[in-house]
């Protein structure tokens, strides 16, 4: 079953997305057509159009294809996994040649079907260090999560657009249009807290005092639930104090990725304690 999903990225299928044979990095998307999960839009009007190469996208993919290669190679299969690698290496550096934003040091949102890079602060590039395999680390990796701390990190979780940018909208408040425009320019997203913590933990190995404030962020969040449903986390909060939950008021995704960091931070800290 995996092999036939990598083969159909590969091959190419709807909406535009294929590997890209130029670069190995994985494209998508059409106009009208939202893939990614900012996927906000009333008609063919896209309010985040990202149709070209995402930024998280990129990092799945890259993550996608060392996974490849590690079940291939525990199953005898050598070839195969060697070649999942090289597709992971290439798609690596093509990655860290094309996304480095070195004006703002961190990491392009996403490239347009003409080259051309999107360069507004989102969340999005978070992925590209707190997933398993990562396909950024070093000097770059700690800058990036330092950009999302310093524009988007809020007691609540992180905004979907830092508000240096020209679109950002703090509250998600009116009719539908208003909302739904408002939903991925700036308003906070609970569950990105979590690949957040990670992206943290991972640049700051061995550290007592990040393991202490990444305890400490984490537990600003105990206040969310108490708010909207008790004992639940929201879908979304508004961008500006006192960052008000909206949205559905239980939903899943907030409630995993909390759970799922709070057990991945108690582990960290316990192995860093021992050394």
């Amino acid at each position: 079953m995996l092999e036939g999903i990598l083969a159909w990225h590969v091959r190419g299928t709807r909406y535009g997305i294929r590997v890209d044979e130029r670069d190995e990095l994985l494209a998508c998307g059409e106009p009208g057509v939202q893939l990614t999960w900012m996927d906000a839009k009333i008609g063919d009007w896209v309010f985040a159009p990202r149709t070209g190469k995402p930024v998280e996208i990129q990092a799945l993919w890259y993550n996608a294809l060392e996974v490849i290669a590690e079940l291939r190679s525990r199953a005898g299969d050598a070839a195969g996994a060697e070649k999942a690698r090289q597709q992971a290496a290439r798609a690596q550096a093509s990655f860290c040649a094309q996304f480095w934003n070195p004006a703002r040091a961190c990491l392009y949102d996403n490239i347009a079907p003409d080259g051309t890079p999107d360069a507004a602060v989102r969340p999005n590039q978070i992925f590209a260090v707190g997933l398993h395999h990562a396909i950024l680390d070093g000097s770059q990796a700690r800058a990036v999560v330092y950009a999302v701390e310093r524009d988007l990190l809020t007691p609540a979780g992180l905004r979907s657009l830092s508000p240096r940018e020209p679109n950002y909208r703090g509250r998600y408040e009116g009719g539908v249009w208003e909302r739904d425009s408002a939903y991925h320019q700036g308003t906070v997203w609970q569950w990105l807290m979590g690949p957040f913590l990670t992206a943290y933990l991972r640049t700051h190995p061995n550290d007592p005092a990040a393991h202490g404030q990444a305890a400490a962020w984490l537990q600003a969040l105990e206040p969310q639930l108490q708010v909207a449903c008790i004992g639940q986390i929201s879908e979304i909060a508004e961008g500006e104090q006192p960052h008000l939950p909206r949205g559905c008021f239980v939903q899943a995704w907030s409630v995993a990725e909390l759970l799922r960091v709070a057990v991945e931070l108690a582990r960290s800290r316990r192995i860093c304690v021992a050394r």
